[in-house]
Order: structure tokens, then sequence, then C-alpha cells
């Protein structure tokens, strides 16, 4: 192999390993503001004694999942329950790697990048492929468990998955309609520039703007994705267990928990990347200009506060919302959600028609 090649090589390693850490500290104190802002919601302190403010509470996490006594049930089926946590948390962590951070950037001694690991056609495809092997993940953990509170939770946790992710599928068809691609970089590249209302007012040619009734059916499709609240169903509290990882401790258990915070991360980023303008932020390219060192540094924090926005609604919805109802949880998703997306996807495809029948 030549230089160039090794060049490239170590950059694409390069990038997996800035790419992963940076996800992990975030999701690790996405948990650490998320107890901050529910005690703040809830009218208590919070963990605030590991460190000032509790900065390190991450960490002390950490050594009490790694120090704490495994404990496995003698009548599970051990390879696959040995399996379950892996699947879940490798399947949110192999979308990470076709997410746009930022734009190109001309990096000194290393010469012109681009802010994404993997770059190709149909990432978006590939983000929706691998999202949904995570559903193996938490049925396969609450059946192997041989616990029937766990394999209720795991085939609760089954059918809310699928069901939703019917509606999150077609919510994102009429991005995909607008840009005419399946590339997540060429998707952020479309949505930089602006609509200009009467000819004077500057308007973001993001996608949230046509897509508005999309962006409300992929949020909520998300939100039951990632076992949130009000959707948080398979974790079953009311049963006095916890679902389908009743029988899960230490490291196991601290994978589950870390691959739901990292499916929180991921689907924040693709509704930053799909809805958002990705790293575009309004006026930023007439402040500094585009193809610098700076508008990338720039783009890069702009895109990093759209998903924090995001994560931090996620964490408001928990402290604000009621759990619902097993039963109001499935009819809402089959019954008015997946209707409403086939619905937008109608009314997309009619109106991309109509402007490309009488552009012709």
């Amino acid at each position: 192999m030549d230089w160039s090649t090794l060049t490239s090589i170590g950059l694409k390693m390069l990038g997996i390993n800035i790419a992963f850490v940076v996800v992990l500290m975030i999701v690790a104190y996405t948990v650490l503001a998320e107890r901050r802002i529910l005690a703040l919601i809830q009218g208590r302190l919070g963990p605030n004694r590991v460190g000032y403010g509790g900065i390190l509470q991450p960490f002390a996490d950490l050594l009490k999942f790694i120090f704490k006594e495994e404990i496995v049930p003698d009548k599970a089926t051990k390879f696959v329950y040995f399996l379950a946590p892996m699947i879940a948390i490798v399947g949110a962590l192999m979308t990470i790697i076709v997410y746009p951070f930022g734009p190109e950037m001309n990096l000194p001694f290393i010469g012109v990048v681009k802010l994404v690991v993997a770059q190709f056609d149909v990432g978006l495809l590939y983000v929706l492929a691998i999202t949904s092997i995570g559903v193996y993940g938490i049925a396969l953990a609450g059946w192997s468990s041989n616990n029937k509170y766990s394999l209720m939770g795991g085939l609760r946790a089954a059918a809310q998955l699928i069901s939703y992710e019917l509606s999150l599928g077609l919510a994102l068809v009429g991005v995909v309609l607008l840009s005419g691609t399946l590339d997540l970089y060429q998707i952020v590249e479309q949505q930089s520039g602006y609509w200009w209302l009467g000819g004077v007012v500057p308007i973001p040619r993001w996608n949230i703007f046509p897509q508005v009734l999309g962006f409300i059916i992929y949020l909520i499709s998300a939100i039951a994705e990632t076992n949130r609240v009000p959707f948080d169903l398979p974790e079953a509290e009311t049963e006095l267990v916890a679902g389908f990882h009743t029988e899960y401790s230490a490291l196991k258990f601290a994978l589950f928990f870390m691959a739901e915070y990292v499916n929180m991360f991921t689907v924040s980023m693709l509704a930053a990347t799909l809805f958002f303008g990705g790293w575009n932020f309004p006026w930023l390219d007439l402040l500094v200009a585009r193809g610098g060192f700076l508008f990338g540094l720039l783009s890069v924090i702009a895109f990093l506060a759209k998903v924090l926005f995001f994560l931090f609604l996620y964490i408001w919805l928990r402290g604000t919302l009621p759990r619902f109802r097993f039963d109001q949880l499935m009819n809402f998703g089959w019954k008015f959600l997946l209707p409403v997306a086939i619905l937008n996807v109608v009314l997309t495809a009619t109106v991309v028609f109509a402007i490309l029948y009488f552009r012709a």
C-alpha cells in the first residue's frame, strides 16, 4: 500500500475513535444531566457529591458497575443471555459512523477532511436497518432469562418497536422525496442556503419547514423507539420489576442502560441531520467565510447544540408526562400515527410531482 492509502486508513481509524469517544462521553454526561434536571423539576438536589457539582458521578457509576457482583440465573440460556446486551449496544453504536458532524475542513498538516467516518449513497437506509436490530437484543434478553416477567417485557418491547418503526420510516420518506437521495451528507448540503420570503426575509432551507408533519411523526416515533417516557412500557415498573432486563446485573445491565442513551443520541443526530439542517445554522455562512477552519468549527458546535437540545427535550418529557397504558400505546401507533404518516407521504409525493411537472 502506498502512503496516501495508509494515511486514508489512519484518518478513518482516528475518526472512528474520536467519534466513539465523544459520543460515549456525551452519553455518560447525559445520564448526569438527566438526574440533575429531573431533580430540578421535582424539587430535589440530584447527585452533587462526587466531584464539583457531581461532575465525576458518571465515573463513580462506571466503577460501581465494574465491581458489582454479577448474578446469572441458573436456568437461563447462557449463550443468548450473554449475547443480548452486546447486540443492543453494538446496534446502537454502529449507526454513528454515517452521521456527518460538520462540513469539509482544511486541517493543518492533513488537508481537506470530511467530518464523517463513512459516507455512502444509502446512509439513511443503513441507519434504519441497523437501528431495527436493537429489538433482537431486547427480545432475546427477555426470553433467555427464563423469567416470565422478563419475557413479557421483551414481548412488549418487540411489539412496540416494530409498531413505531413503521411510522418512523414513513416519516423520513418525505425528506427523501424532497432531497432525492439517501446520502445523509448530501441531504445536509441541500439544506444550506435560504429561501427569501418576499425577497427580503431569509428563511433557512431546512426540511422542518416543508415537513412539519413528518417531523412530529418522527419525534413521537423516536421516543417510542428508544423506550422513553411516555412510551417506556417494556421496563414495566408498575409490575415492580425492570422488564426485559430484570435478571441482568453489573456490566451487562450497564450495556442495556448505555444502549438506551446511545439510541437517544443517535435519533437526536438523525433529527438534526434530516430536519434541522445538520451543521448549517442561520447566518453562520454570512458571518464567517464558508469553507474556512472557523466556519467548520462553529458548524460542528452548531450541530452538537441541536443534538443537545433534543436530548434535553427527552429529559423534559420524562419529567413531565405520565406513562401510557399498553393498549393506548398500540392503538395510537396503529390507528392514528401510521395513517397520518402515510398521509404525509402521499401529500409530499403529490406536491413534489406537481412541482416537477410544472417545471417541465
